[in-house]
């Protein structure tokens, strides 16, 4: 049987009762539906060792087990740092959202997986075109082509009927030319 589908099938037959359990285990639905992920992600990593176990629902709760484990440690780790004063919690470790981020990666979560890792790439980390499409395994051309798509899917949903603000269009501009 094909390792993939082993796991699918594993999956099938015993994701459910593995989130219930480690649900049990833990107290936090969300966080069991995580560290039940993390372990078929960890299968998915090694799928000849997967294939070769006697009982992979076992398996795949020791790992699930384990890492609640880990995060668990984390946490009280962190709690600890605040209660001790060494960490203030008042300081906020991300900006504030804005209402036109929550929109801007509303409308990212929109577009093709390609074109939303382009975007976030050339426009958020401010890559240039060419790193972008090393990043990517993709050619320079093709980081255009979805750059000028993605573009025009993000001024729809973002309600943009004018022009993109002068630094995007400059940038894009002097890229082509560097290019």
């Amino acid at each position: 049987m094909d390792p993939e589908e082993q796991l699918s099938q594993v999956y099938a037959t015993s994701a459910a009762r593995l989130v219930a359990q480690m649900y049990a285990m833990t107290g936090d639905y969300a966080e069991a539906q995580d560290v039940v992920q993390e372990a078929f992600v960890r299968a998915l990593a090694r799928p000849a060792r997967f294939r070769e176990l006697d009982n992979p629902e076992a398996w795949l709760r020791t790992v699930a087990l384990n890492v609640a484990r880990s995060r668990h440690r984390r946490r009280v780790l962190l709690h600890g740092l605040v209660r001790s004063g060494r960490l203030d919690p008042a300081q906020p470790s991300a900006p504030a959202l804005s209402p036109d981020h929550v929109a801007l990666v509303a409308a990212l979560q929109r577009l093709p997986r390609p074109a939303r890792e382009t975007v976030v790439l050339h426009h958020l980390a401010d890559l240039p075109v060419t790193e972008v499409a090393t990043a990517l395994g993709c050619s320079v051309e093709a980081v255009k082509t979805r750059l000028v798509r993605a573009r025009r899917v993000l001024a729809e949903h973002l309600g943009d009927d004018g022009p993109a603000p002068a630094s995007a269009p400059a940038r894009a501009e002097r890229e082509a030319r560097h290019a």
